[in-house]
């Protein structure tokens, strides 16, 4: 279940890249996005062993790769989102632009939740290892708080450098109102 997002991007990049081409920037993050997804779906998030070596290395009393996936599934998806809400002109004005993609972010977190919740229901303990909440009783609200920080520092890092990317694939004179 956690390379399906890597699996359908793979499937629908190539199918909306000459009418949708993405920014240098976005490529390089779906493509970072992928590696860490991909990475925890073949060990499990639990038992990825850069995970170990974060959690000796700091004295931690869990392998925390999960925390990373989520900030990535925040930080990631920002940057897409923002993209396609400014080129589509969806949005008017930086402020609600910042709202819609934090909110965008924090929705599809929240949902991402709901469904390791319902897969742990229908599939019992067995699904242990997909939800990977390796015994925190707060798993899931630190999840979509990591995913809400990644969504944050993906707009308030990478903004300027992404709208120059944007610049550089819009005709001239379509800002779009930002």
């Amino acid at each position: 279940m956690e390379a399906l997002p890597v699996i359908a991007g793979m499937v629908v990049l190539p199918l909306t890249w000459r009418r949708f081409p993405l920014t240098p920037l976005l490529a390089c993050l779906l493509f970072v996005h992928a590696l860490i997804l991909l990475l925890g779906a073949h060990y499990t998030y639990a038992e990825v062993p850069a995970g170990f070596w974060v959690r000796d290395w700091l004295g931690l009393e869990r392998n925390h790769y999960d925390r990373l996936g989520h900030f990535a599934q925040g930080f990631v998806p920002a940057v897409l989102a923002r993209e396609i809400l400014i080129r589509k002109g969806a949005v008017n004005g930086r402020g609600w632009l910042f709202l819609y993609v934090l909110a965008l972010c924090m929705a599809f977190s929240a949902l991402y939740e709901m469904i390791e919740w319902w897969a742990a229901e229908a599939l019992g303990e067995d699904a242990m290892a997909f939800v990977g909440s390796q015994g925190d009783v707060w798993d899931a609200q630190w999840d979509m708080f990591l995913a809400t920080l990644g969504a944050l520092a993906a707009q308030l890092f990478l903004a300027r450098r992404h709208d120059r990317q944007l610049n550089t694939l819009r005709p001239s004179g379509a800002a779009q109102g930002l």
